[in-house]
Order: C-alpha cells, then structure tokens, then sequence
C-alpha cells in the first residue's frame, strides 16, 4: 500500500477491516507527507496497527524533515531503497495498491515500480513494463489517483 498524504484514507479502512477480521497475512505501507511532527496523519493508529501485527512494516518518509540543504524524501524514495525487499513481495503474489496525488506522486512511484521490477527482476525496460502490465491486468497494481 502506498498512500502519502490524504492517500492514506482507503489504506486506513483497509487495515481497520485486517484488525477486526483477526487477518494474519503480511502487509505493508509506505506513508509521507511534509512533516512528521504535523503531518504524520493517524501516526498513532498506525504505529498501533505495526505494534499488535495487523500491519507487518511501515515505511515513511516526510519531505521536509531533512537537514538543510538535503534532497527531499518521497515514497517512491523509500520504495526504491527497498527494492530487492519489494521484488521479493511482488514474486510472492503482493498486490501494490496506490493511493493520492495523480500529478506528481502516482508518477513517481510508477516509475519507481518499473525500475523495481527491471533491477531486482534483471529485466530490460522492456519486460519490466510488460511486468507491470501483467500486475495490472490481474488487478494487482491498482492506483487511486486524483
């Protein structure tokens, strides 16, 4: 799940309705936004959902929070830094559910998603993109975007 921002509203839901079904299965979020003192949107509850397992990891990153001078960090940052972790997933049947910003976010991460799967997969750009193309015809690349 990749939900930056208000992108996190769906994956919230998806993770109350785990919580109270008692589901086991692994699960995954990436979550951003500018800062993590004022935009770290449910942090609590998130934090919660890793502690009492219905969430198995949660990675974010919060664009404004870095040193002066630093790049900023997104999502597609921290999907791209765990990558071989992410293939792995995705070889092991993951879904990849995206959530939020259509003009820049949804972007990135796509792009991201396809340099994912041509690195760690070896793949040429390609049979990465007909990878992808693959995920999305069997409904497991599904993007909300706005």
């Amino acid at each position: 799940m990749i939900g930056p921002g208000t992108g996190i509203a769906p994956f919230r839901g998806f993770l109350q309705e785990r919580q109270a079904a008692g589901s086991t299965g692994r699960s995954w979020l990436f979550f951003g936004d500018r800062r993590r003192a004022a935009s770290f949107l449910y942090g609590e509850e998130l934090q919660g959902f890793v502690a009492s397992g219905v969430l198995t990891r949660l990675d974010l990153a919060f664009s404004r929070d870095g040193a002066v001078g630093e790049p900023k960090r997104y999502v597609q940052h921290r999907m791209s830094e765990n990558g071989a972790e992410l293939w792995a997933w995705l070889q092991d049947g993951a879904y990849v559910y995206v959530c939020g910003d259509a003009e820049h976010m949804a972007k990135d991460v796509d792009a991201t998603l396809h340099e994912i799967v041509a690195r760690c997969g070896g793949m040429d750009a390609a049979s990465a993109h007909a990878y992808v193309n693959e995920l999305i015809k069997n409904h497991r690349y599904v993007r909300d975007v706005y």
